[in-house]
Parts: structure tokens; sequence; C-alpha cells
């Protein structure tokens, strides 16, 4: 061992130290020193006395720190941008990916089915309005909700086969056939 990687080791707990209290993560902290000391073992420049290499190291240390915050920040503004960007509800180009077995399927499944799926998921209707003018409980709803969601589903299913499993997107399966085929 030379005495670069000595006195690095030697001020091992000092730079994990200096990180920790900069990124407040201790294992993020500790990434940060192990990929300092890498560059610094791969540089071309490096310090020949002791007192140089600690400053030295600590350099690589910040700079590598300061580049964890760059990173950070540039995310969180792509992330934001990307945000703003996204439409509130899907516009048609996305609601001609749907499975188009759907619409065709609906008249397929019983009535009170068809209804509560037609109010609650289609018409954004509230579920407690619902169960109220149904004259239903919350807890009944709820229940004839998912029944007729898992009615719908295997429908679908039935219907659409492999299209159905993976995930009904840009369907065309469905065309000639009739609900139950």
């Amino acid at each position: 061992m030379n005495r670069l990687e000595e006195s690095l080791i030697e001020n091992l707990h000092a730079f994990t130290a200096f990180a920790r209290n900069r990124v407040g993560d201790p294992h993020l902290a500790e990434d940060l020193v192990q990929e300092s000391l890498v560059k610094a073992l791969k540089s071309a420049n490096q310090p020949t006395g002791e007192e140089d290499t600690v400053t030295w190291f600590y350099r690589i240390l910040r700079n590598s720190i300061i580049d964890l915050y760059r990173r950070d920040a540039a995310r969180k503004r792509a992330l934001e941008k990307f945000e703003s960007e996204l439409p509130e509800s899907p516009d048609a180009d996305d609601e001609k990916v749907l499975c188009q077995c759907f619409n065709r399927l609906l008249p397929a499944i019983p009535e009170n089915f068809r209804e509560l799926i037609q109010r609650i998921d289609l018409d954004g209707e509230d579920a407690e309005r619902t169960a109220e003018d149904l004259g239903l409980t919350r807890n009944n709803l709820t229940v004839r909700l998912h029944r007729a969601r898992k009615h719908l589903r295997e429908l679908l299913a039935r219907n659409c086969k492999a299209c159905a499993r993976h995930g009904c997107l840009d369907c065309t399966c469905g065309e000639n056939k009739s609900p139950g085929d």
C-alpha cells in the first residue's frame, strides 16, 4: 500500500463524517466517500505529501457532494416539468388506445351492474349520491360495484383473450365478435 492510500484510509472516518454532515444520510455519505475514493485512486494528478493528500481528497469529496445536489435538482426540475405537461384528464388519443370491446360488451352485463358502472366509473358520479339515489347503503353499493366490475372484467377476458391479460391496449380483437363468444 502506498503513502496516498494509507493517508486516505487513516482519514476515512473524518471523510465519512464530513459527507454525512452535508447529505444527512449515513448510507449516502458512505457511498459518496467510496465513489470519491475510486475517483482519487484513478486520478492521474495525485499529490505527494500527506497534508496535500487530505486537502486534495476533501476537494474531490466536496465536488462529489455538489454533483449529487446538482443531479437531484436537475431530476426535480425534470419531474416538475413532466408533471406540468401532463393533461388533467385523458385526451382523445389516450382514449383511442383503450380496448374498444368495453363499449360493445357493456350492454351484455345485467342492467343493475351496467347502471353502477355507467354512473360511478364512466360518469364519475359520487358513490354516496348513487347509493342514496338507489336506496342502498354505502357498503351494499361497494359490494355491488365490485361484482359489476368483476363481471365486466370476466366478460372482457373471455371475449378479448390475450389482449385483456396485457392491458387491452390498441385492441382490435372483438371487432367481429358478439358478446360472450
